[in-house]
Formats: C-alpha cells, sequence, structure tokens
C-alpha cells in the first residue's frame, strides 16, 4: 500500500488533511495550531512532497523523518506533523478493521468521561451554564473561567484585591449551584503573575477545584513548578507546548498533576501516547485538551480510550460556532448559525457525562464531501485584550 495524494482541506475555521492511498484507503486528521493554520497548511504542503510514494502504515519512521528533516519545529510545523499522523492512524485502522485504540493496545475504558464547555460575561450567566450541563448530565464542567469571559475589546482594570476576591467569590458561588455533583476545571488562560497564582490558588482551595488550568504563562517551568508546589490544588497544563522533551521537564518539576495533551499539536496520536507514557511514570494523568473540530473530539477520545491514566477528555459543543469565533472574536456571532456538525459524518456526543467507546475502523468519522466549498475557510484575526492603560492583556 502506497501514499497516492495528500489534500490539505482549510474549511470554516480549521485546517484539515485527507491522505490518500491505491488501496482506496484514505485517512484525515486536523491541525491544531490555532491562529496559524495557514503556516501550518504550508508546513503540509512541504512534508507532501516526502509522503507520496510511502507506505502509510510506517507510521513512527514518518513521524520522526517529518519531525527531524528540517531541524526546527513550533506550533504550524507540530500541527502540520499531527494532522498527518492523525490520518496515517486512521488509514491503518481502516486496513486493520479496527479503531484506533484497538491498535493501540486495546480498551483501558469502555466509555470516556467528558468536561462541558461553559462561558458567561456575568457571575449568572457562567451558573447558568454549570447548571445546564448538570441537567444534561455532565459530572465536570470546563473551560471556566473566574474571571468571566469579557470581549477582548472590552479595556482591563483591576486592583489585586478585586482580582483575587472577586473571583474567588464566583467560585465558592458556582459550588454551591452544582453542589459536591460536579467538577470546576477553572481556566485561567495565563492570566496571573506567580505570586497572584499562588494568592488565587490558595483562597479557592475550600471550594476544591478539580484543577487550575495554565495559572500563569506556560513558557517558564520553574515558575509553574514553584505555583503547584505552593497550593493543594491541583494544576493543568502543556496545551501550548509540543514535545515530550517539554512536558519530561514540566514533570520533573512536579508542575502538574494534569497534562493537557494537544492531540492535534503534540505529535498527534503517536505523540500524545507517547506523553502520556511519561506521565505515568510520574503519576500524572491527562486531560487532552480540545478547542477543535469534531475530528479533533474523535482523536482525544481514540487516546482516551486508550491508555490508562486518563482523567477526563475536553468536549466542545460541536451543534454551534467554533471555539475561535465563541472566545475571540469580537464580532456580533450568533452562536445558532453554524453547526460544526454538519462538517463531519459524525459527532461524539456524552452520555451522563460519559462518551462511549467507538467501534468504528479507524478514525470513526470522516468529512462531508465538498467540505471546502460548503464552508470557506475564514482566517483567525489578530485580536488581543488591553489594559487601561495599552499594556498586552493575556485572556
Amino acid at each position: 500500500m502506497k501514499i497516492t495524494q495528500v489534500e490539505i482541506l482549510p474549511a470554516n475555521r480549521f485546517l484539515y488533511v485527507r491522505v490518500t492511498t491505491d488501496e482506496g484507503i484514505s485517512g484525515i486528521g486536523e491541525s491544531g495550531a490555532w491562529g496559524f493554520l495557514d503556516a501550518s497548511a504550508e508546513a503540509m504542503q512541504t512534508f507532501k512532497q516526502y509522503l507520496i510514494g510511502k507506505n502509510p502504515l510506517h507510521i513512527e519512521h514518518h513521524w520522526q523523518y517529518l519531525y527531524r528533516s528540517f531541524h526546527f519545529r513550533g506550533a504550524a510545523i507540530m500541527g502540520a506533523i499531527s494532522a498527518i499522523d492523525i490520518a496515517l492512524w486512521d488509514i491503518a485502522g481502516k486496513w486493520f478493521d479496527a479503531p484506533i485504540h484497538t491498535l493501540l493496545g486495546g480498551e483501558s475504558r469502555r466509555k470516556v468521561r467528558a468536561y462541558y464547555h461553559v462561558s458567561g460575561e456575568t457571575t449568572e450567566e457562567l451558573i447558568d451554564e454549570c447548571l445546564k450541563a448538570k441537567s444534561q448530565g455532565y459530572t465536570a464542567v470546563g473551560h471556566l473561567s473566574p474571571f468571566l469571559d469579557e470581549p477582548r475589546n472590552k479595556p482591563y482594570f483591576m486592583t489585586y484585591a478585586q482580582l483575587i476576591n472577586e473571583a474567588t467569590d464566583r467560585v465558592a458561588k458556582l459550588r454551591e449551584a452544582v453542589g459536591d455533583e460536579v467538577d470546576l476545571c477553572l481556566e485561567l488562560h495565563r492570566r496571573m503573575k506567580p505570586g497572584e497564582a499562588i494568592a488565587f490558588a490558595q483562597s479557592v482551595e475550600p471550594y476544591r477545584p478539580f484543577f487550575l488550568e495554565d495559572p500563569i504563562p506556560a513558557d517558564n517551568f520553574d515558575a509553574m513548578g514553584l505555583v503547584a508546589s505552593k497550593t493543594t490544588v491541583p494544576i493543568a497544563t502543556g496545551e501550548r507546548i509540543h514535545t515530550i522533551q517539554e512536558f519530561q521537564m514540566l514533570l520533573s518539576r512536579k508542575a502538574m498533576s494534569y497534562a493537557r495533551t494537544s492531540v492535534c499539536l503534540c505529535g498527534g496520536i503517536s505523540g500524545a501516547r507517547k506523553i502520556a507514557a511519561i506521565a505515568e511514570s510520574h503519576g500524572v494523568a491527562i486531560v487532552p485538551h480540545n478547542p477543535l473540530s469534531p475530528v479533533s473530539s474523535v482523536a482525544c477520545l481514540q487516546l482516551s480510550v486508550a491508555v490508562d491514566n486518563f482523567a477526563v477528555m475536553e468536549l466542545p459543543d460541536h451543534e454551534t460556532v467554533s471555539a475561535t469565533e465563541r472566545y475571540t472574536s469580537d464580532e456580533a456571532v450568533d452562536p445558532s448559525s453554524f453547526k460544526q456538525s454538519d462538517m463531519v459524518t459524525w459527532v461524539p456526543k456524552a452520555e451522563s457525562g460519559f462518551i462511549p467507546a467507538l467501534r468504528y475502523p479507524g478514525l470513526g468519522i470522516a468529512l462531508v464531501e465538498d467540505v471546502c466549498e460548503r464552508f470557506p475557510y475564514r482566517r483567525r484575526e489578530v485580536n488581543t485584550r488591553l489594559h487601561v492603560d495599552g499594556s498586552v492583556v493575556d485572556q
């Protein structure tokens, strides 16, 4: 079996690849380079020269060849490698007539716990979203900002006391609203300095958050380790890094209790599987990072079924617009104006907070015909929040 075609497929706010073979078997994958999908598409064009004519089942060899051939890496390159890797696993599953998780060693579990995306510009909106998730059977909610999801065109300012106290009070109200039946996965989006993060983490300890995600910028592993050492609240991080070596450095500093593996950015299923193994040796569970399309969700699901050290999986609402439009755009977007589910043949859904393991060969999902024409690609705009003094704010 040989690869005959590699198609780069930008659609809506997402970037896909379809790899086709001379046996008539094709596989799809998705790049998680988010704001740099155009650059990731160009990296795929470069990799395409190598892939044509190769045996798609030599997945590990192709991963190593693409990763090591040019001596450089980064989000755009790793997103391209991830998409290609997922597509090759999809082909392998179809070739052997088995779900990808079977090829990874079989089921570690029959179903996968998922957390529901919640957001709100007010405390009341956040509470309503959390109660909605609970009523749908979810036992965890995530993408939950204790600092609210305010528009990026709104200048930011809060005193230190307001920052800590208002967010802590909000977490207390959320815990009171949902009780102990729902875990709160708090998303801090790198908004704090280490001292602020330590103070906030200690102030919310009584409300038992499942974890604090990226309380500070993820670039300094020592600083993340410091924050983790000063609180009993578990720290989740890793969505912005790409390699097994970076995860090993974080783990060696005891900087995380949960590894946020971005399957579409950290090297695909191959890369994420290796990260999970390293995390397992440190007693750390993975929480797959998944703000993307249904293709990403299914890739995360296949991994989550197979690895033992899994905690919970991020599951965005695929019956609405992309996370890019929901959380980073200043345009007034009607969430019901577009359904991601229309782009694919099937989407994973949680039942009582769990997604059943898939039984279909390969990845278990396909893109609809003419996806690029039906859903024209839209480049993500450059848009970040500013402080009232004009400086840049992380959100």
